[in-house]
């Protein structure tokens, strides 16, 4: 198996949340770690410096090598919190809409403060990813 430039670390999310100086950033970030914890019913783990992940998949690229990588999770970053929707956004439109003020990239979701966006429909975006990913990776 070929190796990804972020890989798991054994660093403790709690520690590393706890690390963040931004009162608001860490306070999200807390709130982030309960939330994917209930929805994905699994253990956070530190992956590269700054990334919380949740479950994991293998994935072949182009050239065959086959890599791992989180299934979801969440970096609490200075200028905002990325949430990381592995299977992107192209599903998820109506789900979207009701979402709040939020932006996306190919598989981020940028929010600057949890109470910027719904916390059920980001439950729910987030089941409908983990669903997506199920499917496409089985476990």
């Amino acid at each position: 198996m070929a190796e990804n430039k972020t890989q798991v670390s054994q660093a403790n999310v709690v520690d590393f949340i706890h690390g963040i100086e931004h009162q608001q950033r860490q306070a999200d970030a807390f709130a982030l770690l309960n939330i994917f914890e209930q929805e994905t019913k699994l253990k956070a783990v530190l992956w590269g410096s700054s990334i919380v992940g949740f479950g994991s998949y293998q994935y072949q690229t182009a050239d065959r090598k086959t890599h791992q990588f989180m299934r979801t999770g969440f970096s609490p970053r200075k200028q905002n919190l990325v949430l990381y929707i592995m299977v992107g956004f192209g599903d998820f439109d109506q789900t979207l809409r009701s979402l709040g003020k939020f932006k996306t990239g190919k598989s981020c979701l940028y929010i600057n403060k949890l109470s910027d966006v719904d916390e059920q429909v980001l439950r729910k975006l987030i089941q409908l990813s983990l669903d997506e990913m199920a499917s496409r990776y089985p476990e």
